[in-house]
């Protein structure tokens, strides 16, 4: 029995894989990104032309197009969109946060279920940079988007650093940080990255600003200097000396 029930298992395993592969309908929507005051294009796969498309946000219509009454676009997306037809690619123009949203395609026309997650975001600001000196000698570098008010997206944001191959830089306790060994070469540049799915901004800090000055070649200077200065000084003495009598 077991022996004979195996073949019937795996054919039925293989028709099912069939079945799956056939229908084609298992659909998940997929992530996309906006930017903030631009364009977006949500295109469809698999799309034959159809007396019908509708396509919804949150299951309210966006915009509606049939042989009959033509296209109409509905709310906020009036003048802000556009419909191709053909292969039901749909357009948004001029993105706000409010557009943000789970889009779904209805047409007799596709096949699979087709559904996109709109997320609207903007550039980040320029990053400001800073850097302190620990006991042992290294630098501790931080890099922070300062800008008041400025929380959107904030959990999209990615950090990284860009260090030269004379600099020994090293991850820090946060993505936000990292760490300067005492024997880099200290008069190199350190950049920090801030970027999203769809912007990148950059700031950079001077590494021989993060340490003290070292006043050791002044004073090298001074002494070398000073004798100079006490002989000229001698000789102006006797020269106005000499001038008096």
């Amino acid at each position: 029995m077991a022996a004979g029930s195996a073949p019937g298992w795996a054919l039925g395993v293989l028709g099912v894989v069939y079945l799956f592969l056939k229908l084609d309908f298992i659909s998940c929507s997929q992530e996309i990104y906006g930017a903030m005051n631009g364009n977006v294009t949500f295109y469809v796969s698999k799309f034959h032309p159809s007396t019908e498309i509708i396509w919804k946000k949150e299951k309210n219509k966006v915009v509606e197009w049939d042989t009959q009454s033509g296209l109409e676009a509905f709310q906020s997306f009036k003048d802000r969109v556009y419909l191709d037809i053909g292969s039901g690619n749909l357009t948004i123009t001029r993105l706000t946060k409010s557009d943000e949203g789970l889009y779904e395609l209805e047409s007799p026309g596709v096949r699979n279920k087709s559904e996109f997650h709109l997320k609207v975001i903007a550039p980040p600001p320029s990053p400001s940079t800073f850097c302190s000196l620990s006991d042992d000698g290294n630098i501790t570098l931080t890099c922070e988007i300062m800008e008041a008010g400025y929380d959107i997206d904030g959990n999209l944001l990615q950090y990284s650093w860009e260090c030269p191959p004379t600099v020994q830089c090293h991850r820090g306790s946060s993505p936000s940080e990292a760490y300067v060994l005492k024997k880099s070469d200290l008069s190199q540049n350190v950049q920090c990255i801030v970027s999203n799915p769809l912007f990148r901004t950059s700031a950079s800090i001077s590494l021989s600003t993060c340490v003290p000055e070292d006043n050791t070649r002044h004073r090298y200077v001074l002494f070398a200097i000073l004798p100079a200065v006490i002989c000229g000084l001698l000789f102006l003495k006797c020269f106005l000396g000499r001038h008096s009598q």
